[in-house]
């Protein structure tokens, strides 16, 4: 019975890739995948499709609860800066000033900038798409390579390497093993650089290719792209203003934390709420659109509710997603994977990149197999004789690759955001996301071997 438990397990994840890859809807293919763990693994039926997969601490409404005012939030301010041509014009400025070709690279600084700054990969996404939007029909680039731009800013070196981030990943090592957000600060800028240079590479690379292919801009059916020669379009620096203070909002807290009196007490409450302030400072960025904008002010109900069903889609089928792997934890088989990896013969560090590699992969997720991981492991692995700030850092950057395969959450989220399927798209987000942070991982493997930290 114990083979046929681990067969189910591999089979699930494969089952569920294989679905994802083919473009069957993420819900039920989650719903089938998580039916055939239960199953492979003489599961009780009732309980974990419940307390499993719907409500437990790893469930899907409980995720669904827990992101949907960021999840809303963020769609209809989304769909503001797009109705009201803000997006149009702060893109077109950027054009002008740094030339179309450059698309690629400034969606990776905003997003990199964002997440540096704390804000949180799905604030990012719907905050930099339809500025991405009209970037792209500038350059006349094709929106497969915008969500690598985006997955390489918003969801790799800014979430596990740079040194101080403030990231969940970052803070969950840093929590668990006692260690500084700045642990292991060579080994976290080595591997940064090679995420940035080998993904900036791949990227510019990728766009010479399309274009001489005669590969373009594609809008999807729901994308709101305003045209060049509109006479609505706000002049940039009002245009901008909104998306800044939404920014400066949500990184608030960390530049503020020292204040007194009201303020203070305001910037504590931020601090303490990782969600609901972002989504408080995004409502606040809309209503600024409505009071900046007139072109939207006629329209704004409708403009407000498009945005709320913009966010239903995204939340749903990220939420799927967490509940399968909240089916997936209960089984014998994922509890048992660490035992085998540990009572291995490998090196520890090697030993360490599989352990994590292995449950972020089953997870489909980085913070989460970091999770287990520091709670079931890490502590072994110290006492083999491992320095804990390279247990950090190693852990933390291994966790953000396998993570990111085609059932992970956040990439189920962007691809249906930006209106893609995997078969368009994930072959571009797999190379930034999954091979180069591998590589980076490798490679501060081998530079912590030589006592480098």
């Amino acid at each position: 019975m114990e083979a046929i438990g681990y067969l189910g397990l591999a089979g699930s994840v494969a089952l569920l890739i294989w679905m994802a890859l083919r473009g069957v809807d993420i819900m039920f293919a989650a719903i089938l995948s998580s039916l055939f763990v239960i199953i492979t693994n003489a599961l009780p039926l009732a309980d974990s499709l419940m307390n499993g997969f719907a409500t437990g601490p790893l469930g899907a409404f409980t995720f669904a609860g827990k992101f949907f005012f960021l999840f809303a939030a963020g769609a209809i301010f989304g769909r503001a800066m797009g109705d009201s041509g803000a997006a149009a014009s702060i893109a077109l400025a950027l054009v002008r000033k740094l030339g179309a070709d450059r698309a690629l690279i400034i969606t990776t600084i905003a997003c990199a900038a964002l997440t540096y700054g704390g804000v949180v990969v799905f604030v990012v996404i719907f905050a930099v798409y339809p500025l991405g939007l009209q970037l792209l029909k500038e350059a006349n680039i094709p929106k497969r390579l915008f969500c690598a731009a985006l997955a390489l800013g918003a969801g790799t070196f800014t979430l596990t390497a740079l040194p101080g981030t403030p990231s969940i990943q970052n803070a969950i090592s840093a929590s668990a093993l006692n260690t500084s957000l700045t642990a292991a600060p060579m080994l976290g800028m080595i591997a940064a650089a090679v995420m940035v240079v080998l993904g900036i590479w791949y990227l510019e690379h990728q766009r010479v290719r399309a274009k001489a292919a005669g590969e373009g801009f594609v809008p999807g059916p729901r994308d709101v792209i305003q045209e060049n020669n509109s006479a609505n379009l706000p002049p940039w620096y009002w245009a901008v203003f909104p998306l800044v203070i939404v920014i400066g909002l949500i990184v608030s807290p960390r530049l503020i934390s020292t204040a007194s009196g009201t303020l203070g007490e305001l910037m504590r409450f931020a601090g303490s709420e990782p969600i609901m302030w972002p989504s408080i400072s995004l409502g606040i960025g809309t209503i600024l659109c409505l009071a900046l904008f007139r072109s939207i002010r006629q329209t704004a109900f409708t403009t407000l509710g498009n945005g709320t069903n913009d966010s239903l889609m995204p939340m749903l089928n990220s939420a799927a997603i967490i509940g399968y792997g909240g089916v997936v934890v209960q089984t014998p088989g994922f509890q048992q994977l660490g035992d085998v990896v540990l009572n291995s013969s490998l090196p520890p560090l090697l030993s360490l990149f599989g352990s994590i590699s292995v449950i972020s992969a089953v997870t489909g997720s980085a913070s989460g197999g970091l999770q287990i991981f520091m709670q079931t492991m890490a502590q072994d692995y110290i006492a083999m004789g491992l320095d804990p700030e390279v247990v950090h850092r190693v852990a933390t950057v291994a966790a953000g690759g396998f993570d990111s395969l085609p059932h992970c959450g956040a990439v189920i989220t962007m691809l249906t955001i930006t209106q893609l399927t995997h078969k368009e798209a994930y072959r571009d987000t797999g190379v930034i996301t999954v091979v180069i942070p591998v590589i980076a991982a490798l490679t501060i493997m081998a530079a912590a071997s030589v006592g480098i930290r």
